[in-house]
């Protein structure tokens, strides 16, 4: 079996395509499997520009080799074999998107959800660590056995990057190419990022996605819920949905107005019976023969306990 760099011996091929072949190849220094990318240079290309060719495919390969992020695969080094780079990085067992697609169609909402979710998570990692992608696709997205999802072919020399709004409409076609229904909750997403304007950012759009692949709903091109909705007074969540009503202005007088009621109509009652007590003295104190009864006519005013019962509770 061929050996490359007096150090990775080349096993079987894992995929073939346009730029390259990719083998799977034992490390026999610490006796580990890894892949190895043999890079081709396009058909056509001028003798003169390969090397240039190949040296640049090399910078960005070591490029790559500083992104650390669970959804990018690792790039472990580069070597050179002829004067052509090989790329070595971590060998994931599983199958691409595509060939997951082909076999099986489309995937239900929320997994479609979970796995787009961590694509853009990985494709903005390497950007913000100067390390844009050249356009994901379902080929270069790999779905491990221990369940990871891993982004491939990161290194796009800046030149061949159009841009995050360019990288986030390739992902939008990867979307919609792994969602089972245009008309299910990744409709809307696949909309925004398929549109004639984008107006969402890549944040929002992870944000959605983890929200779908959780069981929710879609919030793309709605407002906030908390600029729509008044805030809470009562001490709940609204982190489901923010529509959960606001406590009816009606319940407070519901509550209190049995608690004033006896006592208002308790004062009511006693202070006619005082009224009534003082006319009954006046009145006493006139006539001829008559005197005030022991104790005033205090005796007979108060209010009995039992008085307020009648009252409306």
């Amino acid at each position: 079996m061929t050996v490359i760099a007096g150090r990775y011996r080349l096993l079987d091929v894992l995929a073939e395509g346009a730029t390259g072949t990719v083998w799977r190849a034992l490390d026999e220094t610490d006796r580990h499997e890894v892949a190895l990318k043999e890079l081709r240079a396009p058909a056509g290309l001028p003798a003169d520009e390969v090397p240039l060719f190949h040296a640049r495919r090399e910078r960005e390969a070591r490029a790559a080799a500083r992104l650390s992020h669970p959804s990018v695969v690792r790039v472990l080094g580069v070597v050179t074999e002829d004067g052509r780079p090989w790329v070595v990085t971590e060998l994931v067992r599983g199958l691409t998107l595509a060939e997951t697609l082909d076999a099986a169609g489309p995937l239900p909402a929320r997994e479609a959800a979970r796995v787009s979710a961590e694509v853009l998570a990985g494709l903005r990692a390497a950007r913000e660590a100067g390390v844009p992608h050249r356009g994901v696709t379902p080929g270069r997205v790999l779905l491990a056995n221990d369940g990871r999802v891993v982004v491939t072919g990161f290194g796009g020399a800046p030149d061949d990057d159009g841009g995050p709004e360019a990288e986030l409409r390739s992902f939008g076609a990867l979307l919609e190419a792994a969602a089972d229904d245009r008309s299910g909750p990744l409709g809307a997403v696949v909309d925004e990022l398929t549109g004639e304007e984008l107006a969402v950012t890549a944040d929002q759009v992870e944000r959605e996605l983890r929200r779908v692949a959780a069981g929710g709903t879609p919030r793309t091109g709605e407002a906030p819920p908390a600029a729509s909705a008044p805030p809470r007074t009562d001490g709940g969540d609204d982190a489901g949905t923010g529509t959960s009503p606001a406590p009816s202005p009606r319940t407070a007088p519901a509550r209190t107005a049995p608690r004033r009621g006896p006592v208002l109509v308790a004062g009511l009652v006693g202070a006619l019976l005082i009224a009534g007590a003082l006319t009954y003295q006046a009145v006493r104190d006139d006539g001829p023969g008559t005197g005030p009864e022991p104790g005033g006519g205090t005796s007979t005013a108060p209010a009995e306990p039992g008085g307020s019962a009648t009252a409306p509770r």
